[in-house]
């Protein structure tokens, strides 16, 4: 049995959630189940038809409702969505606690901590719900040091030009 492995890509760049989707398809070609949660994504910008046509090897979740991006939103909206976020937080924890898929993927979840939606803590809590072998890719602009000391690989994204 092979152990799973926990990959974040951070950075200011361009490519992040792309090199996480480039991953996805490549488990999902090898037979194997890939979920994607994805947060501070807005409404508008909803997986396109060719990536809908990926289900059921790849499967897209979000949880949030607004179509604005979280920045924008009134501090009302913000706790609605924060409420959306948890929900979709709860549903990875399940997730990764049943070997669900063998690949989950928490899209902008850096961003969810840097939001102040969860503690780094509580990210770090969930993603040792994990069994042994699934692995986990995490996304987003920020990397606390708490998550680089759990993660196998990191990969800093940023553009030279």
């Amino acid at each position: 049995m092979e152990r799973g492995v926990i990959q974040i890509y951070y950075g200011e760049g361009r490519g992040k959630s792309t090199a996480a989707l480039g991953n996805a398809l490549r488990k999902a070609d090898a037979g194997k189940n890939v979920i994607i949660v994805q947060f501070l994504k807005a409404k508008k910008e909803e997986p396109g038809e060719l990536l809908q046509r990926l289900e059921p090897e790849i499967k897209f979740f979000r949880f949030e409702k607004l179509a604005e991006c979280f920045a924008d939103l009134s501090e009302d909206e913000k706790k609605e969505e924060s409420a959306n976020m948890k929900n979709g937080l709860n549903f990875a924890r399940k997730v990764l606690a049943t070997s669900e898929c063998d690949l989950l993927v928490l899209d902008e979840i850096l961003g969810v901590v840097d939001a102040g939606v969860i503690s780094v803590e509580e990210l770090c809590a969930i993603i040792r719900a994990k069994t042994e072998e699934t692995d986990v890719i995490l996304t987003g602009r920020r990397l606390p040091e708490k998550l680089r000391e759990i993660a196998d690989e990191v990969y800093n994204i940023i553009a030279e030009k």
